[in-house]
């Protein structure tokens, strides 16, 4: 069993990797251990004998003393060290460096004397170190105004709050919380220890400008509906980002229901891409539809009640009926250029869910009115 040890644990990327690891345990077969700014040198000391491998997240990013920078960053770096070194068998030692690292800044050269202690500890003994200098780092857990631009834009737009640009153009690099885990990860897996310098596989470059941009639109998904396109993996992360900041009493949004005597209906997603989904309610007895499109397809999911779908070509006599109800589901297509429709055939209201390959557009709206049931 591998002994893991954490330091700065209960931060940003410590909270995201701990939870990894404990999912990963039994499979792994690893033991964690945490240190935090609450615990004394002599139980970090202790830990650090006891580990196989050590994750070293402590750090300032924001200390009201600038001194803190040199103390904290650089000197608990050199305490490791320091009681490391005097092991017999010492663990591998895998730090969170910045690329701040590369400025002439409190912060820049407190990190810097980080790695140099690393590194000089390293050509001294040639026992295993790697260093990951890493970018701006967002996603969930983070905190604003402390870890990274997103998660400050996240906090502030999601409420409402104003954002402060000084330079849109101004561009910077991202990495997603996921990414460095899995990267860090790779340590636990390994057999033999990974390079002394290292680098996470996939990162982001934006302007701040336009990550405003980006966290805007997806804010404004409750009132449009429309989904940015996902398939960018940033666009992506940055959505599941900005949910992670929505304030807890603010999970749920009201839809806009449109109620008229056959019962109701609602949008409830649009994307340019995907096309929009929508839900109804049908009162016994009453039957929606009967239209038919030259271009646009559908799909009808019944999931409580049961009713009749209905086919026919705008031409011909004869019918296609398909029966559903909420004991058998069913998912079915509905063709272009057949006029169709759906009748509540229950004693209850009946529930379906709707999927349109476009979002309904009032000025080219592909829809042809054409009874099924002449």
């Amino acid at each position: 069993m591998k002994t893991i040890l954490v330091t700065g644990s209960e931060g940003f990327i410590g909270r995201n990797l701990i939870a990894a690891l404990k999912r990963r345990s039994d499979e792994l077969a690893v033991r964690v251990t945490t240190f935090t700014s609450r615990d004394d040198i002599e139980t970090l000391q202790n830990r650090l004998r006891e580990a196989d491998i050590v994750f070293h997240l402590a750090g300032a990013n924001r200390p009201p003393n600038e001194h803190d920078f040199q103390m904290v960053n650089t000197g608990l770096t050199e305490q490791i060290v320091a009681t490391i070194e005097e092991m017999e068998k010492p663990p591998v030692v895998v730090i969170s460096s910045s690329t701040q690292a590369e400025r002439d800044n409190p912060y820049g050269r407190s990190k810097l004397g980080a790695e140099n202690a690393l590194t000089a500890y390293h050509e001294r003994t040639g026992n295993p170190v790697s260093i990951y200098r890493l970018p701006n780092v967002f996603g969930k857990w983070s905190r604003p105004n402390y870890n990274t631009v997103v998660a400050t834009f996240c906090h502030n737009i999601s409420r409402g709050l104003d954002i402060q640009i000084n330079d849109p153009s101004h561009q910077i690099t991202l990495v997603y919380i996921d990414e460095v885990v899995r990267c860090f990860l790779r340590h636990v897996d390994a057999e033999t220890p990974l390079s002394s310098r290292e680098s996470v596989d996939e990162t982001f470059d934006i302007t701040v400008g336009e990550l405003a941009d980006k966290i805007r639109e997806v804010h404004a998904i409750r009132q449009t509906l429309k989904v940015p396109d996902l398939s960018d993996r940033m666009t992506k992360y940055l959505y599941s980002t900005y949910l992670s900041f929505l304030d807890e009493q603010d999970f749920a949004g009201s839809v806009d229901l449109k109620v008229d005597d056959r019962g109701w209906l609602f949008e409830l997603i649009k994307s340019d891409t995907f096309g929009q989904m929508f839900v109804s309610t049908t009162k016994p007895g009453i039957t929606r539809g009967n239209h038919y499109h030259d271009t646009k397809v559908e799909k009808f999911c019944l999931i409580h009640g049961e009713g009749i779908i209905r086919f026919r070509l705008p031409e011909r006599d004869d019918i296609v009926e398909y029966p559903v109800n909420d004991q058998e589901i069913k998912v079915v297509d509905i063709p272009p250029g057949y006029t169709h429709s759906i009748e509540n055939t229950g004693s209850n209201s009946m529930i379906v869910l709707f999927w349109a390959n476009e979002v309904f557009d009032p000025n080219r709206m592909d829809t042809y009115w054409v009874p099924v049931i002449k």
